[in-house]
């Protein structure tokens, strides 16, 4: 015992002698420099795991219309308007699909009626927005439509649109237009006999067109 506390006496005289009786250990201005830059650090960490640790905010959904269906998008319709009148069971103003043909609307507005007949109108003609069309009967002034074959109205070559010229017999998109460019080439229709000289109208086809139309 005697030579333990001898060692003990002798260790704790060593460490006074170092630091002094009563002295706190001083680590110096670099030690203070390091536990400085150990607390800035250890905060740093700290304050990016508490950020982490935050919960994340969910997108809100956008609320469900009642039944559970979403609103349905309309979508662009195309159509076209016209007016047809005449010998027809039911005369009116229709609205059609964009790309309708003449029979379309003649069918829509209930046929023609008992004992009529569509005439001269050309049936596979695709419908105008706005215009009006004359069944069985003679066209009033100003009308853009030719009437059946029995009808006495006259169609003019130097003024008719492609859409009046494709009323006549036999006489389509394309053939309306090579009419209308002979006439501009040549300065107008000097006298229905001309119409031979447009390719694609020959003797039958001038036959059937003659009676119908003037200069």
């Amino acid at each position: 015992m005697g030579r333990r506390e001898n060692a003990s006496g002798t260790i704790g005289s060593h460490l006074r002698g170092a630091f002094g009786d009563g002295e706190r250990f001083d680590p110096g201005r670099p030690g203070v420099r390091v536990l400085i830059l150990l607390g800035v650090v250890a905060a740093v960490v700290a304050g990016i795991y508490a950020w982490r640790s935050q919960p994340v905010p969910e997108p809100l959904s956008p609320p469900t219309p009642a039944g559970g269906m979403s609103p349905a998008t309309p979508s662009p319709t195309s159509s076209v308007t016209i007016y047809i009148t005449g010998k027809i069971r039911e005369p009116g103003v229709l609205a059609l699909p964009a790309g309708s043909r003449v029979v379309d609307a003649i069918t829509a507005a209930g046929g023609v009626k008992k004992g009529a007949k569509p005439g001269s109108l050309n049936l596979a003609r695709r419908l105008v927005d706005g215009e009006q069309i004359i069944v069985g009967q003679s066209a009033p002034p100003g009308s853009n439509f030719v009437p059946d074959a029995g009808s006495a109205t006259i169609l003019s070559l130097n003024s008719a649109t492609a859409d009046q010229l494709e009323q006549l017999p036999g006489v389509g998109e394309v053939l309306a237009q090579r009419i209308i460019e002979y006439r501009d080439t040549h300065g107008g229709f000097q006298n229905i006999e001309q119409l031979r000289e447009v390719s694609g109208i020959g003797e039958r086809k001038y036959a059937e067109i003659k009676d119908k139309v003037s200069p």
